[in-house]
């Protein structure tokens, strides 16, 4: 195996993925600058989490006041998917590959280049192309932050303080399509919005916290969901 070379064959594969982060990146920094989140807790969300839909939400919590442990939750429950990807892959990964470059490639794991691993042709995937993939993903996001930080010191204030409906927009992208294929995730995304909304309008639950309801609603929302749809959402 080449390792050099594989590593290269990720980092073409990748392109796509690389030029799609980037505007997202670049609002994300937007956002934050617009949400008076410091430089550096910025940068480091993007270096550290690098996840993009928890990045918003943790932006959109630390704007409201929520507590530490209520984003970390929060971030958690986002993510746990995470542990299905790093599972699903290490199955095709040689099983002589050292469990510390296992960690680093699991790291840098996102929809995206899960998607793009899962569907590669080659039976066993080779950890240095993997690699090449997380690379070319965490450098863009990365970079598109950086220029989201600098592109918002430049923007009017009216201008940066609209930014605040990004992750609201970027969440109903995110849904829609799935909401007009599949009634499951039609009704769950449905039941957590009314949830979520019970925890404002009923006085008894309104002295919640707002990251601890996002939360309540999240679990509460996807239980009745297994419970409602057991087989899952190809009914």
């Amino acid at each position: 195996m080449n390792k050099g070379l594989e590593f290269k064959n990720g980092l073409k594969a990748a392109i796509p993925i690389g030029l799609g982060y980037i505007p997202i990146a670049i609002a994300f920094g937007i956002l934050s600058k617009a949400s008076d989140i410091p430089n550096t807790i910025s940068i480091m969300l993007s270096m550290v989490v690098f996840a993009g839909a928890s990045q918003f939400v943790g932006v959109n919590m630390l704007s409201l006041g929520a507590a530490t442990v209520e984003i970390v939750m929060a971030t958690f429950i986002l993510n746990f998917r995470h542990f299905l990807m790093s599972a699903s892959l290490s199955q095709r990964i040689d099983e002589r590959t050292s469990k510390r470059f296992m960690s680093l490639l699991a790291f840098g794991i996102t929809d995206e280049t899960f998607s793009l691993a899962s569907m590669w042709e080659e039976k066993k995937l080779s950890p240095y192309f993997l690699l090449g993939i997380n690379t070319i993903a965490f450098c863009s996001w990365n970079t598109g932050t950086w220029a989201g930080l600098l592109l918002g010191t430049a923007l009017p204030d009216t201008l940066q303080n609209s930014m605040g409906i990004a992750i609201y927009c970027m969440f109903i992208g995110l849904l829609l399509p799935s909401m007009k294929k599949s009634i499951p995730v039609l009704v769950v995304a449905a039941m957590s919005m009314v949830i979520h909304s019970m925890f404002k309008w009923i006085p008894v639950l309104a002295g919640l916290s707002s990251g601890f309801t996002i939360i309540i609603a999240t679990i509460a929302a996807a239980t009745l969901g297994t419970i409602l749809f057991p087989e899952g959402v190809e009914n």
